[in-house]
């Protein structure tokens, strides 16, 4: 085991989205390709907008997406508890400490006294930061802000310095000291802020290396600052690369294709996104895109991270899931799909072996199909329908015209009398029937046959389908039309 220590710390607010994910993603993989410690923390000091239901949403994501984490909530570890909620009086005597070492101090300026100088500063063309105002008030200032009613926020006393680092991801940066002015670490309401708990928790936690989103960057010297006033070392710092949307502006929260849940629900596989996620700013080399998370951790190099922006495209993430579905053992996809087919009232809570074996038997005709796991119950739907088989309005209204009748009565007078009721049989006299027999091209002789069989213009292969739905359904539906 090495001794490199990361961490993934995110605020249980809303929904867990890719770029988060993809954060986890590269800490994961940088300590299992090190053999260090992966830390999962929860950064819940926020009583307003935090959530337990969030909370939960990311402890699934990293269990959904095998993410496995070495110390953290569920697994416990040597410096429990790891949710920031339960960590309080740590923050509130490390802020004692740094009022009475002079590091920090009590700042009683208004929310609307900040506004009016930032105002002031802004038409004067200076950087709108914090002043010190209340760096050194005397007793009776204080006495007096006291006796107004004004309750105070505590703000770190910043070095008058510049800072430096040597990021592993961009190289030697440096933000001058007049950019980075006194910042709080306490509400008025004693409510500690990240700016205290991060960095006292990734001391505590004897984290080494922090992986974290560019769009933190700026925010590096209060990390750095708040190292130097507790006195502890320093861990290498990594800005990982923005995650770009569409008409390259970053990804937000508010975009469709940034939610987590959006990617589990429509059925992707795991192995897909942290696949696609990984590519989002760092390559394995040799022009390879498909590989798996094991493969990632064993190549996963911090420095051939691109400190460029990476724009998600979703069409490519989905094009690299329907990869996956395809290297999929035929019985592993077909269990993969049971919770789609029954949320979609395809099968139902208790699967028979007879529907057990059926679909694995159609899960090859479909595998090279599927790009999403929720198209499965379009595709074999069909096969399980039964009494309550129906045929796609749509689909029959473009297809199963007076013509596309006289194609199926003409497919159900040549099947009628088969006994051999497997694909090339049925594809032989099919083809016999309609391609020779009416003389019309296959894609207008097969088309009314599929509508009638499988309810919709698109599906697996049709003389396979209609292998596996048997002679008495597939002569059935024929008649129906018929009928109809």
């Amino acid at each position: 085991m090495s001794d490199v220590r990361v961490r993934f710390c995110p605020s249980p607010t809303g929904n867990p989205h890719v770029g988060m994910i993809r954060t986890a993603l590269f800490n994961w993989a940088y300590a299992r390709h090190t053999g260090g410690t992966f830390v999962f923390r929860i950064e819940d000091t926020d009583s307003a907008r935090d959530s337990e239901q969030s909370y939960q949403a990311l402890v699934d994501a990293l269990r959904w997406l095998h993410l496995d984490w070495d110390e953290g909530p569920e697994v416990g570890g040597p410096h429990e508890p790891y949710r920031q909620s339960q960590r309080m009086e740590l923050y509130a005597q490390v802020a004692a400490d740094l009022l009475e070492q002079g590091k920090a101090y009590r700042c009683y300026c208004t929310p609307e006294e900040l506004e009016q100088r930032r105002e002031v500063a802004r038409a004067e063309n200076r950087a709108p930061g914090y002043e010190g105002t209340c760096r050194h008030l005397s007793a009776e200032q204080v006495a007096q802000f006291e006796a107004q009613g004004r309750q105070p926020v505590i703000r770190v006393l910043m070095p008058d310095k510049d800072w430096r680092w040597d990021d592993l991801v961009r190289g030697p940066l440096e933000i001058k000291g007049a950019h980075v002015p006194d910042f709080v670490i306490v509400r008025a309401n004693g409510e500690p802020l990240y700016t205290l708990v991060n960095p006292v928790d990734d001391i505590a936690m004897q984290i080494t290396h922090v992986l974290r989103g560019e769009d933190l960057l700026s925010s590096t010297p209060r990390q750095l600052a708040m190292y130097e006033a507790l006195g502890a070392p320093v861990p290498r710092f990594g800005h990982l690369p923005y995650v770009m949307g569409e008409g390259n502006k970053k990804l937000s929260k508010r975009d469709p294709q940034s939610n987590f849940q959006m990617y589990v629900d429509e059925g992707y596989l795991p192995e897909a996104l942290v696949n696609y996620l990984a590519l989002l700013g760092w390559s394995i080399g040799e022009d390879r895109e498909f590989f798996s998370l094991q493969e990632m951790a064993a190549a996963f190099d911090i420095s051939r991270v691109n400190p460029n922006p990476a724009r998600f495209d979703l069409k490519k993430c989905t094009a690299i899931n329907g990869d996956w579905i395809r290297a999929l053992d035929a019985s592993d996809l077909a269990d993969r799909m049971v919770p789609f087919l029954q949320r979609d009232g395809v099968l139902g809570l208790q699967i028979s072996q007879d529907q057990r074996d059926l679909l694995v038997a159609a899960t090859p005709l479909v595998q090279e199909r599927l790009e999403t796991l929720a198209q499965a119950p379009g595709m074999l739907g069909f096969l399980f329908a039964g009494a309550g088989f129906e045929v796609n309005p749509d689909d029959a209204q473009k297809v199963l015209t007076e013509q596309g009748r006289e194609v199926v009565r003409a497919a159900w007078e040549a099947l009628e009398p088969l006994d051999d009721f497997a694909a090339g049989p049925i594809q032989e006299v099919l083809r016999e029937a309609l391609v020779a027999g009416l003389g019309i091209k296959p894609k207008l002789a097969f088309g009314p046959v599929r509508v009638a069989v499988t309810g919709r213009r698109v599906s697996p292969p049709l003389f396979e389908s209609m292998e596996l739905l048997g002679r008495e359904q597939s002569l059935a539906r024929l008649r129906a039309v018929l009928e109809g």
